[in-house]
């Protein structure tokens, strides 16, 4: 079961993760007597989380549910691996208090913004304003007039809608986003990426233009001085479409940032 589930194709069949799992398991509980080494049992804890995910995988999503978790999963993995190079960034905008909005040109992308900072709030505290309460998002974010969920699929994954605030003199007219996003938690790291999608709920408006970001990701985790403060870091790339010049573009988007 152990060299199937190595296999792509058979990785896909029905069940058979499942079967594998619950195997590996049972052997685990065997060699776990008393005086079990550590590792045992942590590798016992970490294959129960491992069925328990597999069950809800296999549950029965439809081809276009998992279209949209892959989706999601590969703007995170994306963002995560753009976060991770350090060269190449330069200074966009430096905020009053010191904070800096950083970007740098990638191709195929275009260009991506970075802003790191520390925020004084526990990370359970900012995931749960964030992800749990998401629709709520454009009463305390200036640049957000609306959000709504438009899908969820399973814990971690949801497709949404997003209608942008005019800027100051309407220098950027409205805009919204249809979006999918992916939420995860790895140990006391919280995630919440997102790129552009499209949805049958929620087609193109008159009057809006439809712009498109991704990938997006906002990186939370507790400060190692202090854990109930945050290390926020938020990755931001958006082509706002329309005849806008890139100069008052990017001045808008690091400022977003900011705000």
């Amino acid at each position: 079961l152990c060299a199937g589930i190595s296999y792509r194709h058979m990785r896909n069949m029905t069940g058979l993760r499942k079967n594998a799992m619950v195997a590996i398991h049972h052997e685990l509980n065997k060699l776990a007597g008393p005086g079990a080494s550590s590792w045992i049992s942590q590798v016992q804890r970490r294959s129960s989380l491992l069925s328990s995910r597999i069950e809800e995988e296999e549950r029965g999503y439809s081809e276009e549910e998992m279209s949209y978790v892959k989706q999601g999963e590969d703007a995170l993995k994306k963002a995560i691996n753009i976060l991770s190079e350090q060269d190449g960034w330069t200074v966009e905008t430096v905020a009053a208090n010191g904070d800096k909005v950083l970007s740098k040109v990638l191709p195929d992308i275009g260009k991506v913004f970075k802003l790191e900072v520390v925020l004084e709030q526990h990370p359970d505290n900012l995931y749960e304003e964030l992800v749990d309460n998401m629709e709520q998002m454009g009463e305390w974010n200036p640049n957000v007039k609306e959000v709504k969920i438009l899908q969820k699929i399973g814990q971690g994954t949801m497709v949404t809608h997003e209608v942008s605030a005019e800027t100051p003199g309407n220098v950027v007219g409205p805009r919204d986003f249809v979006s999918v996003r992916c939420a995860k938690r790895r140990g006391s790291t919280c995630f919440l990426a997102g790129m552009s999608t499209k949805h049958p709920q929620m087609p193109e408006q008159k009057g809006v233009v439809r712009a498109e970001n991704g990938p997006t990701c906002i990186v939370m985790k507790p400060c190692a001085e202090d854990p109930n403060k945050t290390k926020f870091t938020w990755l931001l790339s958006i082509d706002l479409k329309g005849w806008i010049p890139k100069t008052i573009i990017n001045r808008v988007l690091s400022q977003t940032q900011v705000e």
